[in-house]
């Protein structure tokens, strides 16, 4: 049997599987937004706030390939504050965060300030309030993926993320897609 490939834009409030593991569990999950075949494992993790590019495959070894550090995974975090350009530099050397208990150095990555991603369709929800101040956004480019390490980035640089994108992996990015958009793939652009 073929391998079976597809790429989604995962809306925020989904989680990033497709069944229940509890009866209780009242979250959305993957297989409300498309029939997939029954062996489709999503390919890494976005937790249920965040949105973006989503892989899932039915091969084990393109799981594994694509969650390698081989590939390029870009974020875009939209933070609370104007970010510096010092915490700008923070985030591009290293920072420390907490992983497993244990103090983590994340490696050198890409990162910069950028204005609001008007070519996405983002959420139509709103964040909060104008009254709370300001936001601004920034993009980091990683080669590794910790548990929530975006989030803890930002908040270790002094400026918690609001809302977080999975913008691109690989060349494969969420220009022109739909918020909840499925699409199934040949061969992943990467």
């Amino acid at each position: 049997m073929n391998p079976r490939n597809f790429i989604i834009y995962k809306p925020a409030g989904f989680l990033s599987q497709f069944i229940a593991n509890t009866r209780k569990n009242k979250n959305k999950f993957l297989g409300e937004l498309a029939e997939f075949p029954e062996e489709t494992m999503a390919i890494g993790r976005l937790d249920a706030t965040s949105e973006g590019l989503l892989f899932l495959t039915t091969h084990g070894a393109v799981s594994q390939l694509i969650r390698s550090n081989k590939f390029e995974k870009e974020y875009y975090a939209q933070v609370d504050g104007e970010i510096t350009e010092e915490a700008v530099s923070l985030l591009k050397e290293g920072i420390e965060i907490g992983l497993e208990g244990k103090k983590y150095m994340t490696q050198p990555c890409l990162a910069r300030k950028i204005e609001a991603p008007s070519h996405l369709q983002l959420n139509p929800f709103k964040i909060r309030g104008d009254h709370h101040g300001p936001t601004s956004w920034v993009s980091i480019t990683l080669r590794e993926g910790k548990f929530r390490q975006v989030r803890k980035m930002t908040a270790a640089a002094g400026f918690a993320t609001l809302r977080l994108i999975r913008y691109r992996i690989g060349n494969e990015v969420l220009t022109g897609m739909e918020n909840g958009e499925v699409k199934e793939v040949e061969l992943f652009d990467l």
